[in-house]
């Protein structure tokens, strides 16, 4: 997993933590960071998170991939 797969799937989790806290507290730690979830950073934020969860589902498909790639060898085959 390279740099920028690290660092998308750690915005993801940070989104993922900031629904968590919207969810169960009311309170959005990115608008309150941002000044507000109109204001312009909180929407680039968000923005960046959003794609960081759309880039990651890649690695969902590239996991998926791999293990339909691996064939199942049994005794009678060997």
């Amino acid at each position: 997993m390279g740099n920028l797969h690290k660092l998308a799937l750690a915005l993801t989790i940070i989104g993922a933590l900031n629904w968590g806290v919207a969810g169960i507290f009311r309170f959005d730690v990115v608008a309150q960071l941002a000044g507000g979830a109109a204001e312009p950073l909180a929407r680039f934020i968000y923005l960046i998170i959003g794609i960081s969860g759309l880039f990651n589902l890649g690695l969902l498909f590239d996991h998926w991939r791999d293990r339909d790639d691996v064939k199942v060898t049994t005794a009678e085959e060997a």
